[in-house]
């Protein structure tokens, strides 16, 4: 949630935050419905005998977790890519009131730990 809700309110430009905040809240619930009907179908019976009426066999609800895991932590590992502004300004951040000055001071880009 704080990727997609949090983090976008203070990364993006000023110009341009409602849209890519816009943009990046779709992106989230298009994550989650693909998600949700993704699980439904993978966590099957392996067994074709045992799987709901309308359903193919799947993988399992077990290996269906850890998929879902692994997708978990990989968004974790995005979510301390994204910068942190440091108190900073989004306009002093952004660098867009400067009139063709230095973008953004030097201590306000981060590297990820």
């Amino acid at each position: 949630n704080s990727t997609t809700f949090i983090v976008p309110a203070e990364i993006f430009p000023a110009r341009l935050r409602s849209t890519c905040h816009g943009i990046s809240a779709a992106a989230g619930k298009l994550g989650a419905i693909v998600g949700s009907f993704g699980f439904l179908y993978l966590a099957q019976n392996k067994d074709p005998a045992k799987v709901d009426h309308g359903y193919k066999a799947g993988i399992g609800v077990r290996n269906s977790l850890f998929i879902l895991a692994a997708c978990n932590f990989l968004g974790m590992g995005f979510t301390f890519c994204a910068p942190e502004s440091n108190g900073i300004s989004l306009e002093e951040l952004s660098g867009e009131n400067d009139d063709g000055e230095a973008a953004a001071p030097a201590h306000a880009r981060t590297v990820p730990v």
